[in-house]
């Protein structure tokens, strides 16, 4: 059974700096992109940033680029999301995901993705 599981979300003010991580458990994920997502309340579900199985493809929401970044560490299964210069309108529950496709470069969209964590609370006071 696949599990993601997300921590490191918390409350924090604007221009603060949070680190999200993922770690996963019954799949190896060094085969697959994986991405982060976001969810505010009464929105949808939108995509934050992608990186390749091979972590040598990034890519971002016009919305976080130049403040987030992706990374992941095969050996320890593990995805990264380091946030700064947070935002109120960055508030929001963040995902985790697995992409569905092995060895597929990345994926924007929600249904591209077979594996989600619970989420974690990221709060951005004024």
């Amino acid at each position: 059974q696949v599990q993601l599981v997300e921590s490191g979300g918390g409350l924090v003010q604007a221009g603060g700096s949070l680190r999200l991580s993922c770690v996963a458990s019954g799949r190896t994920i060094s085969s697959y992109a994986m991405g982060w997502f976001r969810q505010a309340p009464g929105k949808e579900r939108e995509f934050v940033a992608v990186i390749s199985w091979s972590g040598g493809y990034l890519y971002y929401a016009d919305s976080v680029k130049g403040r987030f970044t992706i990374s992941r560490d095969n050996a320890k299964n593990t995805l990264y999301l380091q946030m700064i210069s947070l935002k109120p309108e960055d508030t929001a529950v963040y995902y985790c995901a697995s992409h569905r496709q092995r060895a597929v470069v990345a994926g924007t969209k929600t249904d591209e993705y077979g594996y989600w964590g619970q989420g974690t609370q990221v709060t951005v006071s004024p």
